[in-house]
């Protein structure tokens, strides 16, 4: 573990605000975009309308990416241990949380027209689709790649280039959304197991979590070039953090989860029993 401080190369841009302009643009457009797609489908179907709890789950979900890509914690993060540790929970698994529960899928699916909603399942339902969005692969994706970040040269390098930098950001992001999506979206995913497997899925993810942020904070084989204070304190973070966070999915499993009546019907049917509304039928 190296004992200097992390390449500053965002230190001397905090100072204009055009250096944070693109991020926020892109925020609100996003924001805006599906503030727009909310109201064509309640104008679509006004009975069913949409949920304001997932329309605050997404504006909420671009809050946190704003706080994460924008002053203070932006310029922190280039300089700081700690800093790049908050930037990361906040853009790799609180953010994805609150975008996933916002069901961006299903206002799709509601609001594009039947021709490209069609497509969109087909998609949903083509084997890359489903091999991608399983929750093995989400967590390697997610969780295992922290193990490449820190244990290899890669997050000096990727700290010393901006490109690089917003490519990591974006691998947190879509990693972590399609980890949340796996396990606890209320999006449609035919590939998804069952409650059971994806709890199995979650407490793998929170143990790997556990020891990296352990082998971080004891120096093991990591290559962090940052003082040690702030390696622990960023460990620390990546510990009690991700707690927190994997906590928050898993309640979101449980809130998310439905009784399969069809698979119940089946295992009814399979011993014998036959649903009173099929056998109430003429007197």
């Amino acid at each position: 573990m190296d004992h200097h401080h992390l390449p500053e190369h965002g230190q001397d841009a905090t100072g204009g605000a055009l250096v944070w302009l693109p991020p926020a643009l892109v925020l609100l457009a996003a924001a805006g975009a599906y503030l727009l797609l909310v109201r064509r489908a309640r104008r679509r179907n006004p009975a069913l309308g949409w949920s304001r709890w997932r329309t605050g789950f997404f504006l909420g979900g671009t809050v946190l990416l704003g706080v994460a890509l924008l002053p203070p914690v932006a310029p922190l993060a280039h300089g700081d241990f700690r800093g790049h540790m908050v930037q990361h929970l906040l853009i790799g698994m609180y953010a994805p949380l609150a975008l996933v529960l916002a069901a961006p899928v299903t206002l799709l699916l509601r609001t594009l027209p039947a021709s490209r909603g069609r497509w969109l399942t087909a998609v949903l339902h083509s084997r890359p689709a489903r091999v991608i969005a399983h929750p093995a692969v989400a967590l390697v994706l997610s969780t295992g790649s922290l193990v490449l970040l820190y244990f290899t040269p890669l997050y000096n390098a990727a700290s010393a280039v901006p490109a690089a930098h917003w490519l990591l950001h974006a691998h947190f992001l879509l990693s972590g959304c399609l980890f949340a999506y796996a396990v606890a979206g209320p999006d449609p995913a035919p590939a998804r197991p069952g409650v059971r497997a994806r709890l199995v899925y979650l407490g793998v993810a929170i143990a790997a979590h556990a020891v990296i942020s352990q082998l971080i904070y004891a120096g093991f084989r990591v290559h962090i070039n940052a003082p040690v204070d702030q390696v622990q304190g960023g460990a620390e973070i990546m510990y009690y953090g991700g707690d927190v966070a994997e906590l928050l999915l898993a309640a979101a499993l449980v809130a998310t989860w439905r009784p399969e009546p069809r698979r119940a019907a089946n295992r009814g049917a399979r011993r014998g029993f036959v649903p009173a509304r099929n056998v109430s039928g003429g007197s």
